[in-house]
């Protein structure tokens, strides 16, 4: 028998722990938790004997209190103790979130990321909302953004559609880093009906001219399609997780193909994609099921 007060109790119960959820959802885990995911593997193309370790940070979103320049700077620091041999960043570095306290200014959050280092050194590609916060660059139409050079002027390397030999004790490998794919934004003033991507996969990959394997930076996972079996593995954040993550899936991911590449090591077609969860937020500061984390890949 269900009684009047048994029912207000569950009732009561119930609302205790949406609080509960939400307190946890916006306090705790965006701001609080760091997890570092570990994948092991050697995709085709990737000489079992060639050992490379990949400590990939991305989706920092830099503002205040999320992700504030002193949080950002203790994310690299702790990334410094992990032993990677290379350094990759995987996009957006600026947040356009309404619900912040503020802006973290673009020096600050280029300082923090100059703490990082590795013996093959720091390497990045920009993401949408560097491209979206950059009024100058959308005005333009392509070219770079204050982001490309406010991190090439701190020593960072960054990719825009170019790729790069990189010799190692082991063997050498090309890294490529594409342009981001929605870059420009629909504008009715530069007569811009949709997104418009400035990124280049063929012309990006010509420029590996030997038969050493390729890794491929991309922010948006969705070039994983097109992406050929003559790249060993693809690195991509911009997903998030979707967020919120329950039981494996995401109910929202800014993707084309939904949870397809919504997170984690995909195979299709004997090529391998590795998306992080990233580690600040976009649009809402929530996460629930999705910590921010560090991507680790071990090669080999």
């Amino acid at each position: 028998m269900i009684t009047r007060r048994g029912l207000l109790k569950a009732f009561g119960g119930f609302i205790a722990a949406g609080f509960a959820s939400s307190a946890y959802a916006v306090g705790v885990e965006p701001m609080l938790r760091l997890r570092t995911t570990t994948y092991r593997l050697t995709p085709p193309g990737w000489p079992a004997d060639q050992k490379l370790r990949i400590v990939a940070l991305a989706d920092i979103h830099a503002c205040e209190p999320w992700m504030s320049a002193s949080r950002i700077r203790g994310i690299c620091e702790h990334a410094n103790t992990l032993g990677g041999d290379i350094v990759l960043l995987l996009g957006d570095y600026l947040s356009s979130m309404r619900a912040v306290w503020g802006k973290v200014p673009p020096a600050d959050w280029v300082a923090a990321l100059s703490v990082l280092e590795a013996p093959l050194g720091v390497h990045a590609v920009l993401g949408n909302h560097d491209w979206w916060d950059d009024p100058q660059a959308q005005a333009a139409g392509g070219g770079e953004t204050f982001s490309h050079r406010l991190l090439r002027d701190a020593g960072i390397a960054v990719y825009s559609n170019r790729a790069a030999r990189i010799e190692t004790a082991t063997g050498a490998f090309w890294l490529a880093g594409l342009e981001d794919q929605i870059a420009l934004r629909p504008s009715r003033q530069w007569k811009r009906a949709g997104f418009v991507g400035l990124d280049d996969l063929p012309g990006t990959l010509a420029q590996a001219t030997d038969d050493a394997p390729v890794l491929l930076m991309a922010h948006e996972p969705d070039i994983f399609p097109k992406v050929p079996s003559r790249v060993s593995l693809t690195l991509s954040g911009h997903t998030h997780g979707g967020q919120v993550r329950l039981f494996g899936y995401s109910p929202m991911v800014p993707s084309a193909y939904g949870n397809r590449y919504a997170y984690g090591h995909v195979v299709e077609g004997g090529r391998h994609l590795c998306v992080s969860g990233g580690l600040g937020c976009s649009i809402a500061p929530v996460r629930f099921g999705s910590p921010p984390e560090i991507m680790v890949v071990e090669l080999g």
